[in-house]
């Protein structure tokens, strides 16, 4: 069986801080930078730079790509057995909708210009029969207008732009909702498609379409809810299908899993559940995974087929930066809240170069992007502040390092993963924890008082990790430190802490790692 040999490249060049060379698309009043693969087997650590936040016209110029001097790549022809003669293999969900605006036409195309095999397109039809790209019925979580499609003509619908800033930072840029055939026209014939319709009234439409594409059944898997009948056309006309279940629904694995060529899991189900559906002998793909010990559970578990929201982030097992990139407002590859959800995002703010923990229960983000760090002999620098009132009675703000990978961590829940928590309340009060063992309560290891902090300061922070133990210093107002000989944690992520159940928020910038 293959190795993941793309996953390899990215991050050798990554490491050898190989800067790729790129193409350039313009719009009216839009610059999108897109990495050429024949360059650099994949995107580098920014994958896209946004100038300005207007649409792309980039169906219109992706066959017209050319990095100035470079040749054209080499056609690409993935299909659904090379797709699995990679392990693990990825299909990008949405489009990477964890990295570009979702189903939409920038992420197809910067999902394949990473190195993706297999990209997921979720299908909506409009009133006059156009099928189009996108997850909901309804237009209003991505567009702002409460419209359902299948009541709405091809010409209003062109009319929308998904809009992912909420998720994605202010300036992601908007995207039109494309078509289903500009899609495919672009990439059914190079990459493997794994399609769904959304409405499930358009059955026949769809797969006319897909059969319209030479060497449709080596491109196309027809995606679906286990229970679905459509797959019963999909698989007279010689199309292969992906059942996929919820977690919590073993009890119908027998009844729907031998109807299906791949079988999928959502990713919240139990480990139970995961060995139970592999037992069918078909191969499992588990969606939505987003983050790198997401990735690992399910390698442990033998899941080789992985749908995965955050493709630049999770195929890879290196940094992608050294420092924070607030000021472009978008959020890097590998930063996430704590819990996967846009009404938790955090709210990068490019104008201050910093993001704002704003949201009233005890919150962490982490910097995945800057992870992992040297397992020794490095420092994390970071300032943070409360820039409009101070935090209630015992309310900590700082950081967590020392992390094994980067399972949500939060200092005050006991389920948290093993590793430190630096932190300072609103009396100057610097207290480093450990948390020894996951399930159980972090205990205070060393301590000192500080210049108590004024609402809007800004607190500069250091954290030096050294063979042999720590030293946390505050240095914006003298220097007031502590060590501590102690080397219990030396995992590579880190995540910043907004401590305490409150409104107050959070803001924190100049995030970097110093090796």
């Amino acid at each position: 069986m293959e190795s993941n040999a793309g996953h390899d490249l990215v991050n050798q060049m990554i490491s050898a801080g190989k800067q790729p060379k790129g193409c350039y698309f313009l719009g009216k009043d839009h610059i999108q930078q897109i990495f050429n693969p024949a360059e650099t087997g994949g995107i580098s650590r920014r994958d896209f730079m946004i100038v300005s936040s207007a649409s792309l016209g980039l169906a219109a110029g992706l066959s017209g790509c050319r990095d100035a001097g470079a040749e054209r790549a080499p056609a690409r022809n993935f299909t659904v057995t090379s797709l699995l003669g990679t392990s693990p293999f990825y299909i990008a969900h949405r489009g990477s909708g964890d990295t570009w605006p979702e189903h939409t036409a920038l992420a197809y195309a910067s999902a394949v210009d990473y190195g993706v095999k297999a990209i997921e397109i979720s299908v909506c039809a409009t009133s006059d029969g156009v099928l189009i790209c996108h997850h909901d019925t309804n237009t209003l979580r991505l567009t702002g207008e409460d419209l359902e499609i299948a009541e709405q003509p091809y010409e209003r619908i062109s009319q929308l732009r998904n809009d992912a800033t909420k998720w994605l930072g202010p300036k992601a840029p908007t995207q039109p909702l494309p078509r289903l055939a500009d899609v495919l026209d672009r990439f059914a014939a190079s990459h493997v498609i794994f399609i769904e319709d959304k409405q499930s009234t358009n059955t026949d439409a769809l797969l006319d379409l897909m059969d319209s594409y030479p060497d449709s059944r080596n491109h196309f898997v027809w995606k679906q809810t286990s229970s679905s009948s459509t797959r019963l056309k999909a698989s007279a006309r010689g199309y292969r299908t992906w059942g996929y279940f919820d977690a919590g629904s073993a009890d119908t694995f027998d009844k729907y899993a031998p109807n299906h060529d791949f079988l999928g899991l959502y990713h919240a189900a139990p480990d139970s559940e995961m060995t139970a559906l592999m037992t069918y002998g078909k191969p499992v793909i588990v969606w939505e995974v987003h983050t790198r010990w997401m990735r690992e559970r399910l390698l442990r578990l033998g899941v080789r087929g992985i749908m995965c929201s955050n493709i630049p982030y999770v195929t890879s097992d290196i940094a992608h930066s050294t420092s924070d990139e607030f000021a472009t407002g978008i959020r890097s590859p590998g930063d996430l809240p704590w819990t996967i959800n846009w009404a938790l995002q955090p709210r990068i703010q490019p104008e201050t170069e910093s993001i704002r923990l704003d949201d009233g229960s005890e919150f962490s983000y982490t910097m995945g992007s800057l992870c992992p760090v040297p397992a020794s002999d490095y420092s994390i620098n970071y300032e943070v502040r409360w820039p409009e009132a101070m935090p209630p009675n015992g309310g900590q703000i700082g950081i967590a390092f020392g992390l094994r990978d980067d399972t949500p961590y939060r200092p005050n829940f006991a389920e948290s993963p093993a590793g430190y928590h630096l932190m300072i309340d609103g009396k100057g009060t610097l207290a480093l924890s450990s948390r020894v063992v996951r399930g159980n309560a972090a205990e205070v290891i060393a301590s000192s008082m500080s210049q108590a902090p004024r609402e809007g300061q800004w607190l500069k922070f250091t954290v030096r990790v050294a063979a042999g133990g720590i030293r946390c210093s505050r240095v914006d107002s003298g220097v007031s430190s502590f060590a501590v000989a102690d080397e219990t944690h030396r995992g590579g992520y880190f995540v910043l802490c907004k401590g305490y159940n409150g409104r107050q928020p959070v803001e924190f910038r100049s995030v970097s790692v110093a090796r």
